[in-house]
């Protein structure tokens, strides 16, 4: 029997309501499953088949016997969103887990899982590769150990010399993805949990050396995921990322135990630097904070890159303060464009450019490259850090940014050295933080927690309205505090104090 991993919340209600990125819709007819209008990655969703592998699956096991039914009457091959290899890929997968944990599969369906095998075989996402070409290994080799012969012996061989190519390839040093997106991470991860777990069932289906190699790699993204989690246990927002589409890490962990795993051993304090990512974890008295000075990812695939370098996050007593906009839709469209901007996150912008010049909804031209990075975890933690991603601009600014942390203090330095027209430090608030403006001051509150009064030298503060993005398809109004530089260096120092009695 398959060793059952439910995390996700049911999207399938009744025998065709169903609710992806927080659209709810009915299938009501074949055309339904292409339906123009409907955002090409909600109807991604429908054809995944993610809930029959749910939270209480049992429950919908009818309906899911039924849709499988119509989804193999009402796509024939190799029409429409269904056929295309990612959806292919997790369907795969979802199917064979579906039938690992004990429900019967039809012949008719066991034919169409053989053909859609057939189907990806012949068009793995080289083209995209990273995240997609994982996708379809994944598939390949839980085909290859589902089905025997000598066709599925050549499935699990392709699906295992790449998938060990792939682990090299797109796992970093440091275990973090080489898409340097926390949410991808953690897709990843569970991704190479499944093929643990598939290992489980049929033993000897990974080589002794591919095995040592995916268990090595399990470890080290289970570290880097235990670094890069909030207090409250949900992932910052750097590159595309949001709340519900992936595994949160403490689930991540619950399955890796219930695995039998060996426990994740890190530790955080002071400053953690994943050096090959580009990240740092702050831990100093009640504030923990997440720097990037990383670059937008592989030269080769910046899909899911926003301009968001020297940005950064911070809790304080545990909840988020300072953020990322975050991500709430794919696709084309102005935006999109907004939430990948350098203006979405608290970063500083320039000239009203982008830091690397994000476009076309997964494009990125010329890029931001970090430099001078220095730091030291000593007493007071202090982290001093450079990009070159405005040198394009006719002055050829280059900004600098220095985080300074000391007793309930954060004192964030700003210096540009170069010409430029305007330049703009933003400071995204979550949106659970009330601001308040007394005269001659700024003072943010955390409910029930503390309050933040805000100083800024060298440069003028508003307050303006803005969103935040924690998943697909939700936007939250919240606040921003923009810092318009008069000088060429602007502090922002943000000293706190806990409520007492709370």
């Amino acid at each position: 029997m398959w060793s059952c991993y439910a995390y996700a919340d049911a999207s399938m209600f009744g025998k065709s309501d169903f609710r992806f990125l927080g659209v709810q819709r009915s299938l009501t007819g074949p055309g339904d499953w292409n339906r123009q209008g409907w955002e090409k990655l909600w109807l991604y969703n429908l054809h995944y088949f993610d809930d029959l592998n749910a939270r209480d699956w049992e429950s919908r096991s009818g309906s899911h016997r039924g849709l499988i039914v119509r989804w193999i009457a009402e796509n024939p091959a190799p029409i429409g969103n269904g056929w295309e290899p990612y959806p292919t890929s997790l369907r795969i997968v979802n199917w064979v887990k579906w039938f690992l944990a004990g429900n019967h599969a039809e012949q008719a369906w066991l034919a169409s899982l053989a053909q859609q095998t057939r189907w990806l075989e012949r068009r793995l996402e080289y083209h995209l590769l990273g995240n997609h070409l994982f996708a379809n290994l994944k598939a390949l080799i839980f085909a290859g150990a589902y089905f025997q012969g000598e066709e599925a012996d050549r499935w699990l061989a392709l699906g295992c010399r790449l998938l060990a190519q792939e682990l090299q390839e797109q796992v970093l040093p440091d275990g973090g993805h080489f898409e340097l997106s926390p949410m991808y991470h953690a897709i990843i991860l569970q991704d190479l949990l499944d093929l643990y777990n598939l290992q489980r069932k049929y033993p000897g289906v990974l080589s002794p050396e591919l095995l040592k190699a995916l268990e090595a790699t399990i470890q080290s993204m289970r570290c880097w995921a235990g670094v890069m989690q909030h207090p409250d246990g949900d992932i910052p927002f750097f590159n595309d990322a949001g709340f519900g589409i992936a595994a949160r890490p403490a689930q991540l962990e619950e399955y890796a135990r219930a695995l039998d795993l060996p426990p994740e051993v890190q530790s955080v304090g002071g400053i953690t630097h994943l050096g090959d990512s580009g990240y740092l974890r702050i831990d100093h008295q009640e504030a923990v904070a997440f720097l990037d000075v990383a670059r937008v990812g592989p030269d080769y695939i910046p899909g899911h890159a926003h301009a968001d370098v020297l940005s950064f996050e911070l809790s304080l007593w545990g909840k988020r303060v300072i953020v990322n906009g975050g991500t709430s839709q794919y696709g084309l469209g102005e935006e999109r464009s907004r939430q990948r901007s350098t203006a979405a996150h608290s970063a500083v912008v320039v000239d009203g450019q982008d830091s690397s010049e994000v476009w076309g909804g997964f494009r990125v031209a010329r890029r931001a490259e970090p430099f001078d990075l220095e730091f030291k975890s000593e007493g007071a933690p202090l982290v001093s850090c450079a990009h070159d991603g405005y040198r394009r601009l006719k002055g050829h600014p280059v900004h600098r940014r220095q985080w300074t942390f000391e007793d309930q203090r954060l004192q964030v330095t700003d210096t540009l050295v170069g010409r430029y027209a305007s330049a703009v430090a933003n400071y995204h608030l979550h949106p659970e933080v009330i601001v308040e403006q007394p005269a001659g001051g700024l003072v943010l509150t955390v409910p029930d927690k503390g309050r933040i009064h805000v100083a800024v030298r060298g440069g003028k503060a508003s307050v303006v309205d803005s969103t935040w993005h924690p998943r697909f398809g939700s936007s939250l109004p919240s606040k921003t505090l923009s810092i318009e530089f008069e000088r060429n260096e602007v502090i922002a120092e943000f000293s706190w104090q806990f409520l007492a009695g709370t």
